[in-house]
C-alpha cells in the first residue's frame, strides 16, 4: 500500500496532466491556429482511423471486464493496459486531425436533435473520463485493488460510452 503522501502527490499529477489534455483538446477546437496549418499534412483519413481505434478500445474494455470476472487478474491487467494504450494513440491522431484540419465537419444527417446528444454528452464524459482512467489505472497498478474496484465501476460504463458514441459520431458524420 502506497502512503498518503505518495498517493496524494499521483493523484495531483493526474489531475494536472488530466486538465493539459482537456484544455489542449478544447483548445484545439475552439482556438486559433496558425495560418496556414490546415492542408500541409492530409489528415482525411484519421477519422476513419479514430474510429477504429475506439472499435479496439470498446472491445479491449469488454474483455478486460470478461476477464476479471473471471478472476484472470493478469491477463485482466494487459488488456486494460492495451485500452489505454488504444485511447492514448486515438488521443494523438485526434490532437493531430484537430490541429491540421480547422473546425469540427458539419452534422448534414435527418436526425440532429440526436446527433448533438450524443456528441455533447461524449463531450462532456470524455473530458471527465481522462482522470477517471488515469486514477483508475494508477489505484490498479499500485495494488489498492478496493478503491479500483470502486472507481471502476463508475470508469467502465462511462469509457465504454465515450468509446462507442465515438464510433456512433463517425457514422453520422461520415457514413
Amino acid at each position: 500500500m502506497k502512503s498518503p503522501e505518495t498517493d496524494a502527490f499521483w493523484l495531483r499529477i493526474i489531475y494536472i496532466i488530466s486538465a493539459v489534455i482537456v484544455l489542449a483538446v478544447a483548445f484545439l477546437i475552439l482556438g486559433p491556429r496558425p495560418e496556414g496549418m490546415e492542408g500541409i499534412l492530409d489528415v482525411s483519413g484519421l477519422p476513419k482511423v479514430n474510429a477504429l481505434l475506439n472499435s479496439i478500445t470498446t472491445m479491449l474494455l469488454i474483455a478486460g471486464w470478461i476477464l476479471i470476472k473471471q478472476k484472470k487478474r493478469e491477463l485482466h491487467k494487459k488488456v486494460m493496459l492495451s485500452a489505454f494504450g488504444f485511447s492514448f494513440a486515438f488521443l494523438a491522431t485526434y490532437v493531430i486531425y484537430h490541429w491540421f484540419k480547422s473546425g469540427p465537419k458539419p452534422y448534414e444527417g435527418g436526425f440532429p436533435e440526436m446527433y448533438y446528444f450524443i456528441l455533447i454528452s461524449h463531450i462532456i464524459l470524455a473530458a471527465v473520463i481522462v482522470p477517471l482512467a488515469l486514477i483508475t489505472l494508477y489505484r490498479g497498478w499500485a495494488s489498492q485493488l478496493p478503491k479500483h474496484r470502486k472507481i471502476a465501476k463508475v470508469t467502465l460504463p462511462l469509457w465504454l460510452y465515450v468509446s462507442v458514441t465515438g464510433v456512433l459520431i463517425y457514422g453520422m458524420l461520415y457514413l
